[in-house]
C-alpha cells in the first residue's frame, strides 16, 4: 500500500501555479523481427527463447538496422507533421543496468529521424488543442526484470531478480513533445487526449496495435509548475511507464497537487523519476533523474547513418491514410452525431467496428445501436475489448438485415447475438437452431390475439371504451404466448382491429 503525500486541492494549486508538461511516449512497433537482429519480436515466448548474440550483446556480434522499423518511423513522423531527416544516425546511450546486457541502449540522440511536428487533439468539449512535437526517434527496448520476494514487486525488498531478454531489441519509436504550455487547469485532460489521439494515429498507420494494456505503448509524464505570471520552467518530475489513458490523466493531476504542496510549503522539487500506483492514483519516488550527459551518448560505430531518399519519403507521404481527427469529423457530419457521442464511440473502441458494420451493409444508426448497446454491455461484463468479441461486423450487419426484413425483433436479435458470441454459428444458423424467427403467420398470430382477448375480457372492455393504452397488457400476453417471437407493433394493430378501435 502506498502512502499518499499531503496534496494541495487542485483548484488551489492552479490558483497559484501554471503547469507545464512534457510527454514521452514509447511505441512498440509491430515488426516481425527485432530492431537490430533477426530474432522474432512476437510476444508470449518462453523467457530468453528469442535471443541471439546481437541482442545479448556478446563480443563480435554486429547489428543490422530493421528496414521496416525505419519505414514505420518515417510514417509516424509524417503523420505527426514532422520534418524527416535527410541524414541521421544512431547513438549509444550508456548505462549500467541488467535489463540491457551490452550496457548501452542503441537509440538516437541529437539526430532523430523526425523532428519539429505537431498533433491537434480534440478535447471533451470539442475544442482543439495543438501539441507541438519535439522529435520522434528510433531505438530498441530493454529486457524485462522480474523481482522476486518483497511486497511491491519492485527491486526494493526483493530477494533476487530474474531477467528475460526476449524484449531486448524490440523496435521502439519514442515520441517526445515540446513543453506543453497554456493548458492551465485542463492540463491532465490535454495529456489524456494527446495520448489517446496519438494511439489512434499509430493504429491508423498499421505500424503497431498500440495496446497500452499489453505494454505496446507507454507514456512518461513529465510535469513542472511555475508561479503564475512567470516564464522560467520549474524543476520537473518524470512519472514513468504509465500504461492507460486514465492513468496518464491521474498522474498529471496528482503531480500538479504534489508539486504545489511542496512549493507552497517552501520546499524544493527534486528532479527524479517516479512510479505511478493504479490503486490510489498516487506516485512515489524512484530515482534521481539522470541528465543527458550522464548517459555519455556517442555515435554508434557499428551502424551506418540512415539517409532516406526524398523520393521515398514523398512516396510514403502519399500513402498516408485519412488521419483519425479528420476521419472522425467526416463521420460526425455523415452520421449527424455530436462530439460527445463520437468521443463515447472512440472511448469504447467501437468506431472501427461500427464503420466496418456499415461497410457490410448495415444502416449507420443500427450499427451504432448494436455496438454501443448490446455488444458494449457484453464486452464490459466479460472484461474484453470490443474487437476481442467473437463476432464480426459482417455478422452484426446480418442481424440488422434480419431485423429490417421483419424476421427478428430487437429481443430476438439480442438472443441471436448471444448465440453467435457463444459460438453457435453465424446469425442465420443461430436463428434456425434456436427457432427464433418472428411469428409472421397471420393465422397463428390471429389465434394468439383471440386467446389474449378472451382471457382478459375486462381489459378488452377498457380498450373498447377508448382506453387504447390498455392494449399494452394484451400485447404483453400475446408476446408471452409466442415466446417474444411476434412483432409487437403488428400484434397491437390486430388487437385494435379485432376490438373495432382505432388509435
Amino acid at each position: 500500500m502506498t502512502v499518499t503525500a499531503d496534496l494541495v486541492p487542485y483548484e488551489d494549486a492552479l490558483a497559484s501555479y501554471d503547469p507545464v508538461m512534457g510527454l514521452e511516449v514509447h511505441v512498440e512497433l509491430g515488426t516481425r523481427t527485432k530492431m537490430f537482429c533477426g530474432c522474432s519480436a512476437a510476444q508470449g515466448a518462453e523467457p530468453n527463447a528469442q535471443t541471439c548474440p546481437t541482442c545479448l550483446g556478446l563480443p563480435g556480434a554486429l547489428p543490422v538496422v530493421n528496414a521496416v522499423g525505419v519505414e514505420s518511423a518515417i510514417r509516424i513522423g509524417l503523420a505527426l507533421n514532422c520534418s524527416i531527416a535527410e541524414w541521421c544516425r544512431f547513438a549509444r546511450k550508456n548505462y549500467f543496468y541488467p535489463d540491457m546486457p551490452k550496457n548501452f541502449q542503441t537509440s538516437q540522440y541529437d539526430e532523430p529521424i523526425a523532428f519539429d511536428g505537431y498533433l491537434d487533439v480534440q478535447l471533451e468539449d470539442g475544442s482543439v488543442f495543438r501539441v507541438e512535437i519535439e522529435r520522434a526517434h528510433m531505438e530498441e527496448d530493454t529486457g524485462k526484470s522480474l523481482h522476486i520476494g518483497g511486497a511491491t514487486g519492485r527491486i526494493h525488498g526483493a530477494s533476487h531478480s530474474l531477467l528475460d531478454y526476449n524484449r531486448a531489441g524490440i523496435p521502439l519509436i519514442e515520441i517526445v513533445t515540446k513543453p506543453i504550455e497554456g493548458a492551465g487547469e485542463r492540463a491532465p485532460e490535454v495529456a489524456r487526449a494527446y495520448v489517446a489521439e496519438l494511439r489512434e494515429v499509430i493504429r491508423s498507420l498499421g505500424v503497431s496495435e498500440a495496446r497500452m494494456d499489453k505494454g505496446q505503448m507507454r507514456c512518461d509524464v513529465n510535469l513542472s509548475l511555475r508561479p503564475n505570471g512567470t516564464t522560467p520552467l520549474g524543476t520537473r518530475s518524470e512519472t514513468k511507464n504509465v500504461n492507460s489513458l486514465r492513468s496518464v490523466e491521474r498522474a498529471a493531476r496528482y503531480e500538479i497537487q504534489r508539486h504545489a504542496a511542496v512549493l507552497s510549503s517552501g520546499g524544493t522539487i527534486v528532479q527524479e523519476t517516479r512510479h505511478f500506483h493504479e490503486e490510489d492514483g498516487s506516485t512515489t519516488s524512484g530515482r534521481i533523474k539522470d541528465n543527458a550527459e550522464d548517459y555519455r551518448y556517442f555515435p554508434e560505430p557499428d551502424l551506418v547513418p540512415v539517409a532516406p531518399p526524398k523520393e521515398w519519403v514523398e512516396e510514403l507521404r502519399g500513402e498516408l491514410p485519412e488521419l483519425p481527427l479528420a476521419r472522425r469529423n467526416r463521420l460526425r457530419e455523415e452520421w449527424g452525431v455530436g462530439a460527445h457521442e463520437m468521443q463515447s464511440m472512440l472511448n469504447a473502441g467501437a468506431l472501427d467496428p461500427i464503420v466496418a458494420t456499415i461497410d457490410a451493409g448495415a444502416p449507420a444508426d443500427q450499427a451504432r445501436k448494436w455496438w454501443m448497446g448490446e455488444l458494449a454491455r457484453n464486452a464490459n461484463e466479460s472484461g474484453r475489448a470490443l474487437d476481442e468479441l467473437p463476432i464480426t461486423p459482417a455478422q452484426v450487419a446480418r442481424v440488422t438485415a434480419l431485423v429490417a426484413a421483419g424476421d427478428l425483433n430487437d429481443k430476438l436479435a439480442r438472443q441471436v447475438i448471444d448465440g453467435v458470441l457463444a459460438g453457435e454459428g453465424d446469425p442465420d444458423t443461430v436463428v434456425e437452431k434456436r427457432g427464433l424467427k418472428v411469428v409472421s403467420d397471420e393465422g397463428a398470430l390471429g389465434t394468439a390475439v383471440d386467446e389474449a382477448i378472451a382471457g382478459n375480457a375486462a381489459i378488452a372492455d377498457k380498450i373498447r371504451a377508448g382506453k387504447v393504452a390498455a392494449a399494452g397488457a394484451l400485447v404483453g400476453a400475446v408476446m408471452k404466448a409466442t415466446r417474444g417471437q411476434a412483432d409487437a407493433a403488428r400484434v397491437k394493430q390486430l388487437i385494435l382491429e379485432k376490438l373495432g378501435v382505432s388509435e
